[in-house]
């Protein structure tokens, strides 16, 4: 027992889980669009990791150390894109990464956190970017949409977990949990349908049976249930294609 708590604090209270998954996310689609290379892994993981780090910590007494940090990891990722790409994937990073500052900075007075049921499509927008155009030569909207859809409804679950504690409108406050399920569940559909038809087969397969997973984890989506289920078994719903391809292909 001692030893998952520990785990839960070093590795998924610290950012650096989600990070992790989120860049799992993004080599599902590279290796998809043979684009997989090791230098935009760390890229992303960074890119993530101090995002996420920015975010949680930027009421704190720590923001000061957080902000060097970043400002650290803008540096090297600044230093990776150059030297392994070029400077339209440097504009392409800079833009998104104006998009996360967006999302949640406490020197602006209105940012996306704040405003009532669009925090959902907007954290699914910056990941489906990272996908899609961060990665690849040119946007890709099939996958743009594939990612949006998908993240957009793994966000819906942690609404409903918050429920109680969020001072905006959400949909589980305006609507309920169970018809913020069902809304979670189209946006997964969606996702799948899109998937099936615009991915290669093992692609498309490793989606689908993603899909089953993460309806199953939605169904049992609960307010009451423990934050581990959220922010481990929820956020591990975006490597299950991934994790799924390399069944596949290795076993």
């Amino acid at each position: 027992m001692n030893f998952l708590k520990i785990l839960k604090k070093t590795v998924i209270d610290s950012q650096i889980y989600v990070s992790i998954m989120g860049t799992i996310f993004a080599v599902f689609f590279m290796t998809e669009q043979n684009t997989f290379r090791f230098p935009t892994i760390l890229l992303i993981f960074i890119t993530y990791f101090s995002g996420y780090l920015y975010t949680k910590y930027q009421y704190t007494r720590h923001f000061f150390k957080i902000l060097a940090l970043n400002a650290a990891a803008g540096v090297i990722c600044a230093f990776l894109i150059i030297h392994n790409h070029n400077e339209v994937r440097l504009l392409k990073w800079f833009v998104i990464v104006v998009l996360g500052l967006l999302y949640n900075s406490f020197f602006l007075d209105v940012y996306i956190r704040k405003i009532p049921l669009l925090k959902v499509f907007y954290v699914g927008l910056v990941w489906a970017l990272v996908n899609c155009w961060l990665t690849l030569p040119e946007f890709s909207l099939p996958i743009f949409l594939i990612s949006f859809f998908f993240i957009t409804a793994l966000v819906l679950p942690f609404d409903i977990r918050d429920m109680k504690s969020d001072t905006v409108e959400t949909f589980p406050k305006m609507i309920g949990v169970q018809n913020t399920k069902y809304i979670a569940y189209v946006l997964v559909f969606i996702s799948l349908i899109l998937a099936i038809f615009n991915l290669k087969l093992i692609y498309g397969v490793a989606f689908f049976l993603t899909g089953i997973i993460t309806f199953i984890l939605i169904y049992f989506s609960e307010n009451k249930r423990d934050d581990t289920y959220f922010s481990f078994w929820i956020e591990t719903c975006s490597a299950l294609p991934f994790l799924f391809l390399l069944i596949m292909e290795y076993f």
